[in-house]
């Protein structure tokens, strides 16, 4: 069964309604350049709110470019269980982190692919290559790309899923997880951040079908 990871969860009543949906993973944003980032405190009382309503669920620190004591120290601070590292950091930084840390490596050519291949651990997570934004940008790319990188590692697909394409996605990809943001938000333009729960069941409904 995929798993399902809902992020840019800004706030405690979304990550419960979300992980009492089915969701397997709640993400939380720290990079401050998103409209989706939250701070410490409230970031705090997400994933106490994520664990008290399923203690399985993994709730996972978006970062982007800072050091290995900051995200050692947030993962503390924060209550998070691993980190996902979505910035320009190098295979040495992730390797410091393992196993509680992936590496989100964006993706638009084979070469990207490759580059995806270069970063140690079990977990990877492919996102599309949009010029200017490290992710959340709700854009598909060329699945077929990553297609034998779905079966050698635990891949997360995100980027541009909905409740509309995502067991498709699934069904090509057999991925371990899709990743879904915008494409679960009412409307992400006004209120980044805010998940439209009849989306986030529908999509999740959809993954699990594939």
């Amino acid at each position: 069964m995929v798993h399902v990871k809902v992020c840019g969860v800004r706030t405690a009543e979304d990550a419960r309604a979300c992980v009492e949906l089915g969701a397997s993973s709640i993400g939380i944003n720290f990079v401050p350049a998103s409209p989706r980032c939250v701070d410490l405190d409230t970031a705090r009382g997400i994933a106490r709110a994520a664990h008290e309503a399923n203690a399985k669920v993994v709730v996972v620190g978006v970062v982007a470019d800072i050091d290995v004591d900051a995200m050692r120290a947030l993962v503390h601070d924060a209550g998070l269980d691993c980190l996902q590292l979505h910035g320009n950091e190098p295979a040495t930084t992730l390797a410091a982190l393992l196993p509680h840390a992936y590496k989100a490596v964006r993706i638009a050519s084979a070469a990207d692919v490759e580059r995806a291949r270069a970063y140690p651990g079990d977990h990877l997570l492919v996102d599309a290559k949009v010029e200017g934004l490290l992710g959340g940008s709700g854009t598909t790319f060329d699945w077929a790309l990553v297609k034998d990188l779905a079966r050698e590692r635990r891949l997360t697909l995100a980027g541009g899923l909905v409740p509309e394409n995502v067991e498709r996605a699934v069904r090509e990809l057999r991925p371990y997880c899709v990743d879904v943001a915008s494409g679960v938000e009412g409307d992400p333009k006004g209120a980044p951040g805010v998940k439209d729960l009849a989306k986030v069941r529908a999509f999740i409904e959809a993954a699990r079908r594939a």
